[in-house]
């Protein structure tokens, strides 16, 4: 496996990159023209920065984590701080932008905390933002704002005007997101909610709760591959409870079938559904159900 490099800063990545210094330390735009090749940092590389990008690839692929990006359509993808990355030779089927900054630039601004609220930044690249041609314009209307400031002006309003802008295009792709869930709502929504239901069922059908516990919202997403965040972010669009909601309803659900089926006690349950002490295993019973698991033995 190549080494990963780490940039601390965004001229650093410019200058492995071979490509002109940015106008401000932690604030870097750059337009992908038509058919341009590139490809950013060296080997794979992980940075102290964001990264919005918005893109369409003819050749050439994107790395990102485990996956790769090499698929034609237009999308947008959003990279936070110390994740790994690999562009390499990509070559654009057409226009598309990239906006880097620094983590540092949100200091002691709302998007700071603000940005931690988009669960998108956690998604693999195979679960990109496949954006319409309206929200395509929206997007672009918004960089071209961000890119007149970063060219044309530089005051003390400039980086308040500049990350208002990125708030915009983070706020609209979360948007973006939730119709891109309701329109895949009939197909691969519901696919994926019947596959994390069989996955679920597996894991307990096979014993693999025997020797590693409870399921994992990590472990499913893994199972399904896509990023835990995901789908948790999908199972939350498409059913209104996300998928550490849905392991607890279901590990409630066995230990009701359990308490009226077998001659086991509270304790022996726990443990045999993979609850590492019977108290988290009560605990989480009563806040599902109300009742304890023996005042539920007692009443049923």
């Amino acid at each position: 496996m190549s080494n990963i490099n780490h940039y601390n800063s965004i001229p650093e990545l410019h200058q492995k990159s071979g490509f002109d210094p940015p106008k401000h330390p932690q604030l870097s735009l750059m337009t992908c023209k038509e058919l341009m090749t590139y490809s950013v940092g060296e080997d794979r590389f992980t940075g102290d920065f964001y990264m919005i990008a918005l893109k369409k690839i003819k050749s050439g692929h994107i790395l990102y984590g485990k996956t790769k990006y090499d698929h034609n359509n237009g999308s947008a993808v959003f990279i936070k701080p110390r994740q790994i990355i690999e562009v390499s030779n990509v070559q654009f089927a057409e226009k598309g932008f990239v906006i880097f900054f620094h983590e540092d630039y949100l200091f002691g601004h709302s998007l700071y905390e603000q940005i931690n609220t988009y669960g998108y930044f956690d998604y693999e690249i195979n679960e990109a933002l496949h954006i319409s041609p309206n929200e395509e314009i929206i997007m672009w209307e918004l960089y071209e704002k961000i890119r007149k400031e970063y060219e044309d002006n530089s005051d003390e309003f400039s980086r308040e005007i500049i990350l208002s802008h990125i708030d915009s295009i983070l706020k609209y792709s979360d948007r973006f997101y939730k119709r891109q869930f309701m329109d895949r709502s009939n197909n691969v929504s519901g696919h994926i909610v019947k596959k994390f239901q069989a996955a679920l069922n597996k894991y307990f059908e096979s014993k693999v709760h025997i020797d590693r516990g409870l399921p994992t919202v990590s472990y499913l997403a893994g199972e399904l591959l896509i990023s835990s965040r995901y789908l948790s972010d999908l199972l939350k669009q498409e059913t209104g409870k996300t998928a550490l909601e849905h392991i607890h309803i279901f590990l409630v659900i066995q230990a009701k079938n359990l308490l009226l089926s077998s001659g086991n006690n509270v304790s022996e349950i726990a443990y045999d559904l993979g609850f590492e002490s019977p108290s988290y295993f009560i605990k989480l019973f009563k806040k599902i159900t109300g009742t304890t698991p023996l005042q539920y033995k007692e009443k049923h």
